[in-house]
Protein backbone atom coordinates (compact mmCIF):
# COMPACT_ATOMS: atom_id res chain seq x y z
CA UNK A 1 0.00 0.00 0.00
CA UNK A 2 2.34 2.76 -0.84
CA UNK A 3 0.96 6.63 -0.30
CA UNK A 4 -0.70 7.23 -3.93
CA UNK A 5 -2.71 4.21 -3.60
CA UNK A 6 -3.87 5.89 -0.20
CA UNK A 7 -4.21 8.93 -1.44
CA UNK A 8 -6.60 7.16 -4.10
CA UNK A 9 -8.74 5.44 -1.82
CA UNK A 10 -8.92 7.75 0.76
CA UNK A 11 -10.43 10.77 -2.02
CA UNK A 12 -13.40 7.92 -3.12
CA UNK A 13 -14.10 6.42 0.63
CA UNK A 14 -15.87 8.66 2.93
CA UNK A 15 -16.40 8.40 7.13
CA UNK A 16 -15.79 5.40 8.25
CA UNK A 17 -15.26 3.38 5.02
CA UNK A 18 -11.82 3.57 5.55
CA UNK A 19 -9.94 1.91 8.21
CA UNK A 20 -6.25 2.54 8.82
CA UNK A 21 -5.99 1.72 12.58
CA UNK A 22 -3.86 -1.56 13.56
CA UNK A 23 -6.68 -2.09 15.74
CA UNK A 24 -9.18 -2.08 14.05
CA UNK A 25 -7.90 -3.49 10.82
CA UNK A 26 -6.81 -6.63 12.96
CA UNK A 27 -10.33 -7.48 14.01
CA UNK A 28 -10.94 -8.26 10.53
CA UNK A 29 -7.85 -10.51 9.86
CA UNK A 30 -10.10 -13.72 10.47
CA UNK A 31 -13.31 -15.86 9.79
CA UNK A 32 -14.92 -18.45 12.00
CA UNK A 33 -12.96 -21.14 10.63
CA UNK A 34 -10.23 -20.88 13.16
CA UNK A 35 -7.31 -20.10 10.67
CA UNK A 36 -5.02 -17.27 12.00
CA UNK A 37 -5.19 -14.53 9.28
CA UNK A 38 -2.92 -12.26 8.87
CA UNK A 39 -3.25 -8.17 9.59
CA UNK A 40 -4.86 -6.80 6.27
CA UNK A 41 -3.46 -3.54 4.78
CA UNK A 42 -6.50 -1.38 4.95
CA UNK A 43 -9.97 -2.27 5.40
CA UNK A 44 -11.97 -0.76 2.80
CA UNK A 45 -16.06 -0.60 3.64
CA UNK A 46 -17.51 1.21 0.93
CA UNK A 47 -21.42 1.56 1.57
CA UNK A 48 -22.34 2.18 -2.30
CA UNK A 49 -21.35 -0.42 -5.34
CA UNK A 50 -20.36 2.79 -7.53
CA UNK A 51 -17.89 3.70 -4.19
CA UNK A 52 -16.82 0.03 -4.42
CA UNK A 53 -16.32 -0.11 -8.06
CA UNK A 54 -13.95 2.67 -8.01
CA UNK A 55 -11.86 1.42 -4.94
CA UNK A 56 -11.49 -1.88 -6.67
CA UNK A 57 -10.32 -0.31 -9.84
CA UNK A 58 -7.63 1.75 -7.66
CA UNK A 59 -6.26 -1.61 -6.45
CA UNK A 60 -6.42 -3.24 -9.81
CA UNK A 61 -3.84 -0.25 -11.10
CA UNK A 62 -1.70 -0.41 -8.26
CA UNK A 63 -2.10 -4.26 -8.22
CA UNK A 64 -3.27 -4.74 -4.25
CA UNK A 65 -4.91 -7.83 -3.64
CA UNK A 66 -8.48 -7.93 -1.95
CA UNK A 67 -10.20 -10.40 0.38
CA UNK A 68 -13.86 -9.85 0.49
CA UNK A 69 -15.58 -10.28 3.93
CA UNK A 70 -19.24 -10.44 4.95
CA UNK A 71 -20.06 -11.72 8.31
CA UNK A 72 -16.89 -13.67 8.89
CA UNK A 73 -18.71 -16.63 9.65
CA UNK A 74 -17.52 -19.24 7.35
CA UNK A 75 -15.64 -22.36 7.97
CA UNK A 76 -13.31 -23.06 5.16
CA UNK A 77 -10.81 -20.01 5.63
CA UNK A 78 -12.25 -18.06 2.41
CA UNK A 79 -12.36 -14.94 4.57
CA UNK A 80 -9.20 -14.76 6.07
CA UNK A 81 -6.39 -12.46 4.83
CA UNK A 82 -3.42 -14.41 3.35
CA UNK A 83 -0.47 -11.80 2.85
CA UNK A 84 -0.57 -8.20 1.93
CA UNK A 85 -4.07 -7.55 1.10
CA UNK A 86 -7.13 -4.85 1.76
CA UNK A 87 -10.35 -6.31 3.18
CA UNK A 88 -13.39 -5.41 1.19
CA UNK A 89 -16.39 -5.77 3.52
CA UNK A 90 -19.48 -5.32 2.88
CA UNK A 91 -21.02 -4.35 6.34
CA UNK A 92 -22.16 -0.91 5.30
CA UNK A 93 -24.31 -2.68 2.31
CA UNK A 94 -27.32 -3.53 4.04
CA UNK A 95 -30.92 -3.33 4.05
CA UNK A 96 -33.77 -4.41 1.90
CA UNK A 97 -33.88 -2.09 -0.98
CA UNK A 98 -37.56 -3.78 -2.38
CA UNK A 99 -39.89 -6.99 -1.57
CA UNK A 100 -42.15 -7.13 -5.33
CA UNK A 101 -45.03 -9.67 -3.39
CA UNK A 102 -46.78 -9.98 -6.64
CA UNK A 103 -42.93 -11.18 -8.00
CA UNK A 104 -42.04 -13.16 -5.18
CA UNK A 105 -38.95 -11.28 -4.82
CA UNK A 106 -36.58 -9.60 -2.49
CA UNK A 107 -33.95 -6.87 -3.74
CA UNK A 108 -31.37 -6.90 -0.77
CA UNK A 109 -28.17 -5.33 0.00
CA UNK A 110 -25.06 -8.26 0.04
CA UNK A 111 -24.56 -7.24 3.83
CA UNK A 112 -27.52 -7.60 4.94
CA UNK A 113 -27.45 -10.79 7.39
CA UNK A 114 -29.60 -13.54 6.83
CA UNK A 115 -31.95 -13.33 10.27
CA UNK A 116 -33.29 -9.74 8.71
CA UNK A 117 -34.22 -11.27 4.90
CA UNK A 118 -36.08 -13.63 7.30
CA UNK A 119 -38.24 -10.67 9.17
CA UNK A 120 -39.12 -8.98 6.20
CA UNK A 121 -40.14 -11.64 4.19
CA UNK A 122 -42.38 -12.63 7.03
CA UNK A 123 -43.58 -8.74 7.56
CA UNK A 124 -45.26 -9.57 4.09
CA UNK A 125 -46.41 -13.15 4.71
CA UNK A 126 -43.70 -14.57 2.76
CA UNK A 127 -40.74 -17.07 3.69
CA UNK A 128 -37.12 -17.15 2.34
CA UNK A 129 -36.32 -20.63 2.66
CA UNK A 130 -32.78 -21.17 2.97
CA UNK A 131 -31.84 -20.97 6.58
CA UNK A 132 -28.52 -21.95 8.63
CA UNK A 133 -27.35 -21.80 12.47
CA UNK A 134 -25.23 -18.10 12.16
CA UNK A 135 -28.70 -16.53 10.69
CA UNK A 136 -27.98 -13.82 12.93
CA UNK A 137 -24.65 -12.83 11.78
CA UNK A 138 -23.87 -14.70 8.17
CA UNK A 139 -24.73 -12.19 5.27
CA UNK A 140 -26.43 -12.68 2.22
CA UNK A 141 -23.19 -11.81 -0.02
CA UNK A 142 -21.13 -14.72 1.75
CA UNK A 143 -24.75 -17.15 1.44
CA UNK A 144 -24.55 -16.72 -2.35
CA UNK A 145 -20.40 -16.69 -2.16
CA UNK A 146 -20.27 -20.17 -0.69
CA UNK A 147 -23.44 -21.38 -2.10
CA UNK A 148 -25.03 -22.25 1.42
CA UNK A 149 -27.48 -24.84 2.00
CA UNK A 150 -28.52 -25.38 5.54
CA UNK A 151 -31.35 -27.53 7.35
CA UNK A 152 -34.02 -27.04 4.49
CA UNK A 153 -31.73 -27.80 1.62
CA UNK A 154 -34.20 -30.57 1.27
CA UNK A 155 -37.13 -28.58 -0.01
CA UNK A 156 -36.01 -25.54 -0.81
CA UNK A 157 -32.52 -26.53 -2.46
CA UNK A 158 -29.44 -24.56 -1.75
CA UNK A 159 -28.98 -20.52 -2.04
CA UNK A 160 -27.95 -21.42 -6.12
CA UNK A 161 -31.94 -22.17 -6.34
CA UNK A 162 -33.05 -19.04 -4.46
CA UNK A 163 -31.36 -16.21 -6.52
CA UNK A 164 -32.67 -14.43 -9.66
CA UNK A 165 -30.55 -11.75 -9.67
CA UNK A 166 -27.31 -10.39 -8.64
CA UNK A 167 -24.88 -7.11 -8.63
CA UNK A 168 -21.05 -7.71 -9.02
CA UNK A 169 -18.15 -6.00 -9.23
CA UNK A 170 -15.41 -7.32 -11.21
CA UNK A 171 -11.73 -7.63 -10.25
CA UNK A 172 -10.96 -4.12 -12.46
CA UNK A 173 -13.83 -2.36 -10.85
CA UNK A 174 -16.30 -2.96 -13.93
CA UNK A 175 -19.82 -3.76 -12.46
CA UNK A 176 -22.07 -6.11 -14.04
CA UNK A 177 -25.46 -5.51 -13.11
CA UNK A 178 -28.38 -8.29 -13.97
CA UNK A 179 -30.94 -7.47 -11.06
CA UNK A 180 -33.75 -9.38 -12.76
CA UNK A 181 -36.31 -11.09 -11.31
CA UNK A 182 -37.15 -13.51 -13.86
CA UNK A 183 -37.97 -17.52 -13.08
CA UNK A 184 -37.36 -18.21 -16.70
CA UNK A 185 -34.73 -16.57 -18.61
CA UNK A 186 -32.51 -18.67 -21.54
CA UNK A 187 -31.07 -15.17 -23.04
CA UNK A 188 -27.82 -16.86 -23.34
CA UNK A 189 -25.79 -18.17 -20.30
CA UNK A 190 -27.06 -17.91 -16.95
CA UNK A 191 -23.70 -15.68 -15.68
CA UNK A 192 -25.24 -15.19 -12.10
CA UNK A 193 -23.98 -19.11 -11.89
CA UNK A 194 -20.90 -18.84 -12.08
CA UNK A 195 -20.36 -16.31 -9.06
CA UNK A 196 -22.62 -18.64 -6.82
CA UNK A 197 -20.06 -20.84 -5.07
CA UNK A 198 -16.72 -19.02 -6.46
CA UNK A 199 -16.10 -17.55 -3.13
CA UNK A 200 -15.61 -13.83 -3.71
CA UNK A 201 -12.82 -15.51 -6.26
CA UNK A 202 -14.34 -13.92 -9.57
CA UNK A 203 -16.36 -10.78 -8.07
CA UNK A 204 -17.65 -9.44 -5.48
CA UNK A 205 -21.13 -9.49 -4.76
CA UNK A 206 -22.88 -5.89 -3.73
CA UNK A 207 -26.71 -6.75 -4.49
CA UNK A 208 -29.13 -9.80 -5.38
CA UNK A 209 -32.63 -10.50 -6.14
CA UNK A 210 -33.69 -13.57 -3.72
CA UNK A 211 -36.69 -15.85 -4.62
CA UNK A 212 -39.10 -16.13 -1.99
CA UNK A 213 -41.99 -18.25 -1.33
CA UNK A 214 -45.60 -18.60 0.37
CA UNK A 215 -45.64 -18.71 3.62
CA UNK A 216 -45.48 -22.38 4.62
CA UNK A 217 -48.00 -21.99 7.61
CA UNK A 218 -47.31 -23.05 11.22
CA UNK A 219 -44.60 -25.97 10.72
CA UNK A 220 -44.55 -29.44 13.22
CA UNK A 221 -40.92 -30.25 14.68
CA UNK A 222 -40.70 -34.26 15.53
CA UNK A 223 -37.62 -35.97 17.21
CA UNK A 224 -37.69 -39.72 16.65
CA UNK A 225 -34.98 -42.26 18.50
CA UNK A 226 -34.16 -45.06 16.09
CA UNK A 227 -32.28 -48.21 16.23
CA UNK A 228 -30.03 -47.49 13.49
CA UNK A 229 -29.41 -45.60 10.24
CA UNK A 230 -31.53 -47.90 7.72
CA UNK A 231 -34.05 -46.66 10.35
CA UNK A 232 -34.16 -43.59 9.67
CA UNK A 233 -33.57 -44.23 5.84
CA UNK A 234 -37.16 -45.44 6.00
CA UNK A 235 -38.74 -42.76 7.79
CA UNK A 236 -37.63 -40.52 5.16
CA UNK A 237 -38.74 -42.58 2.53
CA UNK A 238 -42.23 -42.66 4.36
CA UNK A 239 -42.17 -39.06 5.09
CA UNK A 240 -41.89 -38.26 1.50
CA UNK A 241 -44.52 -40.12 0.97
CA UNK A 242 -47.06 -38.94 3.52
CA UNK A 243 -46.01 -35.31 3.45
CA UNK A 244 -44.50 -34.73 -0.07
CA UNK A 245 -43.34 -30.98 -0.32
CA UNK A 246 -44.19 -30.31 3.18
CA UNK A 247 -41.52 -32.24 4.62
CA UNK A 248 -39.15 -29.19 4.80
CA UNK A 249 -36.06 -30.82 7.07
CA UNK A 250 -34.93 -34.32 8.40
CA UNK A 251 -31.89 -33.58 10.19
CA UNK A 252 -29.67 -36.58 11.71
CA UNK A 253 -27.69 -37.27 14.73
CA UNK A 254 -25.62 -40.13 15.61
CA UNK A 255 -24.98 -41.06 18.83
CA UNK A 256 -21.54 -39.86 19.44
CA UNK A 257 -23.21 -36.60 18.56
CA UNK A 258 -25.65 -36.92 20.68
CA UNK A 259 -24.39 -38.47 23.83
CA UNK A 260 -21.34 -35.48 23.70
CA UNK A 261 -23.69 -32.65 23.18
CA UNK A 262 -26.39 -33.53 25.24
CA UNK A 263 -24.24 -35.58 28.31
CA UNK A 264 -20.51 -34.84 28.41
CA UNK A 265 -20.38 -31.07 27.16
CA UNK A 266 -24.40 -30.39 28.45
CA UNK A 267 -25.09 -28.43 25.64
CA UNK A 268 -28.71 -29.44 25.35
CA UNK A 269 -31.37 -31.05 27.55
CA UNK A 270 -31.42 -34.53 26.61
CA UNK A 271 -35.30 -34.85 25.13
CA UNK A 272 -35.86 -38.45 25.71
CA UNK A 273 -34.44 -41.17 27.84
CA UNK A 274 -32.60 -44.06 27.20
CA UNK A 275 -29.69 -45.22 24.56
CA UNK A 276 -30.46 -45.61 20.64
CA UNK A 277 -29.10 -45.95 17.43
CA UNK A 278 -29.72 -43.04 15.55
CA UNK A 279 -31.58 -39.68 16.36
CA UNK A 280 -33.64 -37.88 13.83
CA UNK A 281 -35.35 -34.14 13.93
CA UNK A 282 -38.30 -33.67 11.59
CA UNK A 283 -39.78 -30.71 10.25
CA UNK A 284 -43.03 -30.32 8.48
CA UNK A 285 -44.69 -27.37 7.70
CA UNK A 286 -48.61 -26.73 7.20
CA UNK A 287 -49.55 -30.27 8.37
CA UNK A 288 -52.43 -31.65 10.97
CA UNK A 289 -50.84 -33.21 14.21
CA UNK A 290 -52.74 -36.38 13.57
CA UNK A 291 -51.48 -36.65 10.31
CA UNK A 292 -48.07 -37.11 12.38
CA UNK A 293 -49.31 -39.16 15.15
CA UNK A 294 -50.53 -41.93 12.35
CA UNK A 295 -47.38 -41.42 10.53
CA UNK A 296 -45.22 -42.06 14.24
CA UNK A 297 -47.99 -45.25 14.89
CA UNK A 298 -47.32 -46.85 11.57
CA UNK A 299 -43.42 -45.99 11.85
CA UNK A 300 -43.54 -47.92 15.53
CA UNK A 301 -45.69 -50.72 14.07
CA UNK A 302 -42.42 -51.50 11.63
CA UNK A 303 -40.33 -51.39 14.53
CA UNK A 304 -37.94 -48.22 12.82
CA UNK A 305 -38.96 -46.00 16.00
CA UNK A 306 -38.66 -46.47 19.19
CA UNK A 307 -39.35 -43.43 20.81
CA UNK A 308 -40.17 -40.09 20.32
CA UNK A 309 -41.63 -36.44 21.23
CA UNK A 310 -43.54 -33.89 18.76
CA UNK A 311 -43.03 -30.23 19.74
CA UNK A 312 -46.19 -29.29 21.60
CA UNK A 313 -45.20 -25.54 21.78
CA UNK A 314 -42.43 -22.71 20.01
CA UNK A 315 -40.46 -23.03 22.99
CA UNK A 316 -40.24 -26.90 22.78
CA UNK A 317 -39.47 -26.94 18.95
CA UNK A 318 -36.93 -24.47 19.80
CA UNK A 319 -35.63 -26.96 22.32
CA UNK A 320 -35.60 -29.56 20.01
CA UNK A 321 -33.41 -27.54 17.31
CA UNK A 322 -31.23 -26.73 20.26
CA UNK A 323 -29.99 -30.31 20.46
CA UNK A 324 -29.21 -30.45 16.72
CA UNK A 325 -27.79 -26.57 16.40
CA UNK A 326 -25.49 -27.55 19.13
CA UNK A 327 -22.90 -27.86 17.05
CA UNK A 328 -21.85 -24.77 16.17
CA UNK A 329 -21.30 -24.36 19.93
CA UNK A 330 -19.23 -27.76 20.67
CA UNK A 331 -15.08 -26.18 19.89
CA UNK A 332 -14.46 -25.66 23.65
CA UNK A 333 -15.58 -28.59 24.87
CA UNK A 334 -14.68 -30.81 21.86
CA UNK A 335 -11.17 -29.40 22.11
CA UNK A 336 -8.73 -29.22 18.84
CA UNK A 337 -10.39 -30.54 16.15
CA UNK A 338 -11.41 -30.63 12.79
CA UNK A 339 -14.84 -29.70 11.02
CA UNK A 340 -15.48 -31.82 7.92
CA UNK A 341 -18.47 -30.98 5.72
CA UNK A 342 -18.70 -33.84 3.71
CA UNK A 343 -21.25 -35.16 0.86
CA UNK A 344 -22.21 -38.62 -0.38
CA UNK A 345 -24.89 -40.21 -1.77
CA UNK A 346 -27.92 -40.19 1.49
CA UNK A 347 -28.05 -43.64 0.34
CA UNK A 348 -25.26 -44.57 1.41
CA UNK A 349 -24.55 -42.18 3.81
CA UNK A 350 -24.63 -44.65 7.27
CA UNK A 351 -21.84 -46.52 5.27
CA UNK A 352 -19.70 -43.95 4.51
CA UNK A 353 -19.90 -42.62 8.25
CA UNK A 354 -19.03 -46.46 9.54
CA UNK A 355 -16.19 -46.39 6.97
CA UNK A 356 -14.66 -42.89 8.27
CA UNK A 357 -14.89 -44.67 12.01
CA UNK A 358 -12.76 -47.60 11.14
CA UNK A 359 -10.43 -45.11 9.12
CA UNK A 360 -9.77 -42.83 11.81
CA UNK A 361 -9.04 -45.65 14.32
CA UNK A 362 -6.35 -46.29 12.44
CA UNK A 363 -4.83 -42.45 12.62
CA UNK A 364 -2.29 -41.95 15.24
CA UNK A 365 -3.28 -38.95 17.29
CA UNK A 366 -6.93 -38.80 16.05
CA UNK A 367 -9.63 -38.83 19.32
CA UNK A 368 -13.37 -39.21 19.25
CA UNK A 369 -15.66 -38.24 16.30
CA UNK A 370 -18.71 -36.60 16.65
CA UNK A 371 -21.20 -36.62 13.64
CA UNK A 372 -24.45 -34.74 12.52
CA UNK A 373 -25.63 -33.62 9.55
CA UNK A 374 -28.19 -33.87 6.75
CA UNK A 375 -29.35 -36.92 5.97
CA UNK A 376 -32.32 -36.03 3.69
CA UNK A 377 -29.44 -34.43 1.34
CA UNK A 378 -26.16 -36.66 2.18
CA UNK A 379 -24.49 -34.09 4.03
CA UNK A 380 -22.91 -34.98 7.13
CA UNK A 381 -20.65 -32.75 9.18
CA UNK A 382 -17.74 -34.73 10.61
CA UNK A 383 -15.99 -33.51 13.70
CA UNK A 384 -12.88 -35.27 14.15
CA UNK A 385 -10.73 -34.13 17.90
CA UNK A 386 -7.06 -34.74 17.56
CA UNK A 387 -4.01 -34.10 19.43
CA UNK A 388 -3.01 -30.51 17.91
CA UNK A 389 0.01 -32.18 15.71
CA UNK A 390 0.47 -30.73 12.24
CA UNK A 391 1.16 -34.22 11.29
CA UNK A 392 -1.90 -35.61 12.92
CA UNK A 393 -4.27 -33.25 10.99
CA UNK A 394 -2.24 -34.12 7.40
CA UNK A 395 -2.97 -37.81 8.42
CA UNK A 396 -6.19 -37.44 9.52
CA UNK A 397 -6.88 -35.32 6.03
CA UNK A 398 -5.33 -37.43 3.97
CA UNK A 399 -7.63 -40.37 5.65
CA UNK A 400 -11.00 -39.27 5.11
CA UNK A 401 -10.85 -37.01 2.03
CA UNK A 402 -9.06 -40.28 0.69
CA UNK A 403 -12.41 -41.85 1.83
CA UNK A 404 -14.39 -39.03 0.08
CA UNK A 405 -12.71 -39.99 -3.49
CA UNK A 406 -13.57 -43.50 -3.02
CA UNK A 407 -16.70 -42.94 -2.52
CA UNK A 408 -17.20 -40.38 -5.47
CA UNK A 409 -18.22 -37.90 -2.63
CA UNK A 410 -17.75 -34.07 -2.09
CA UNK A 411 -14.76 -32.63 0.09
CA UNK A 412 -17.30 -29.95 0.95
CA UNK A 413 -21.52 -30.23 0.75
CA UNK A 414 -22.13 -26.60 1.69
CA UNK A 415 -18.77 -24.72 3.83
CA UNK A 416 -16.77 -23.90 0.29
CA UNK A 417 -13.38 -24.79 -0.64
CA UNK A 418 -11.81 -21.79 1.26
CA UNK A 419 -7.90 -21.83 2.29
CA UNK A 420 -8.35 -24.77 4.19
CA UNK A 421 -9.66 -27.50 1.64
CA UNK A 422 -8.02 -26.21 -1.57
CA UNK A 423 -5.03 -28.93 -1.53
CA UNK A 424 -7.88 -31.56 -1.38
CA UNK A 425 -10.31 -30.55 -4.12
CA UNK A 426 -8.71 -33.42 -6.33
CA UNK A 427 -10.46 -35.49 -4.36
CA UNK A 428 -13.81 -34.70 -5.55
CA UNK A 429 -12.84 -32.92 -8.62
CA UNK A 430 -10.93 -34.26 -12.22
CA UNK A 431 -7.80 -32.22 -13.36
CA UNK A 432 -10.45 -31.54 -16.51
CA UNK A 433 -12.74 -29.46 -14.20
CA UNK A 434 -10.11 -28.18 -12.10
CA UNK A 435 -8.25 -26.58 -15.16
CA UNK A 436 -11.49 -25.23 -16.55
CA UNK A 437 -11.91 -23.24 -13.13
CA UNK A 438 -8.48 -21.71 -13.54
CA UNK A 439 -9.31 -20.71 -17.07
CA UNK A 440 -12.27 -18.97 -15.67
CA UNK A 441 -10.37 -17.38 -13.02
CA UNK A 442 -8.08 -16.23 -15.63
CA UNK A 443 -10.57 -14.85 -17.91
CA UNK A 444 -12.04 -12.30 -15.18
CA UNK A 445 -9.46 -11.80 -12.70
CA UNK A 446 -6.09 -12.27 -14.91
CA UNK A 447 -3.94 -10.49 -11.77
CA UNK A 448 -5.31 -12.78 -9.51
CA UNK A 449 -6.06 -10.23 -7.24
CA UNK A 450 -9.57 -11.43 -5.65
CA UNK A 451 -9.30 -13.60 -2.94
CA UNK A 452 -5.69 -14.93 -4.02
CA UNK A 453 -5.03 -18.65 -2.84
CA UNK A 454 -8.25 -20.37 -2.48
CA UNK A 455 -9.37 -20.83 -6.52
CA UNK A 456 -7.98 -23.91 -8.32
CA UNK A 457 -5.25 -22.92 -9.59
CA UNK A 458 -2.02 -24.74 -10.53
CA UNK A 459 0.46 -23.92 -7.76
CA UNK A 460 4.06 -25.33 -6.38
CA UNK A 461 3.28 -28.96 -5.31
CA UNK A 462 0.56 -29.44 -8.56
CA UNK A 463 1.46 -31.39 -11.29
CA UNK A 464 0.83 -29.52 -14.82
CA UNK A 465 -2.75 -30.29 -14.46
CA UNK A 466 -2.98 -28.49 -11.44
CA UNK A 467 -3.91 -32.10 -9.23
CA UNK A 468 -2.65 -32.51 -6.03
CA UNK A 469 -2.94 -35.59 -4.01
CA UNK A 470 -5.41 -37.02 -2.33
Amino acid sequence: MNDDALAALSEILGDGELLLDEADRARYASDGSGLKGDLPLAVLRPATTERLSQAMAVCARFQIAMITQGGRTGLSGGACVAGPAVVLSTERMQGVVEIDEDAMAMTVWAGTPLERVHDAAREKGLDFPVDIGARGSATVGGLIATNAGGIRVLRHGMMRQNVLGLEVVLADGRILSRLGKLVKDNSGLDLKQIFIGSEGALGVVTMAVLQLKPHAGKAMVVLLALPDFPAALSCLSRARTMFGDRLTAFEGMWPDYWDFVCGEARLARRPVSGTHGFYVLVEIADTDPADIENWFMALSEEGLVEDGILAQSIAEARALWAVREAVGEVDEALGPHINFDLGVASSRLGEFCEACDRCLADVDGAGRALKVGHVGDGNVHLLVAHDGRTETIHDIERAIYGLVAEWGGAITAEHGIGRLKRAWLSCSRSSEEIALMGLLKQALDPAGLLNPGIYPVPEPGADETGRHAC
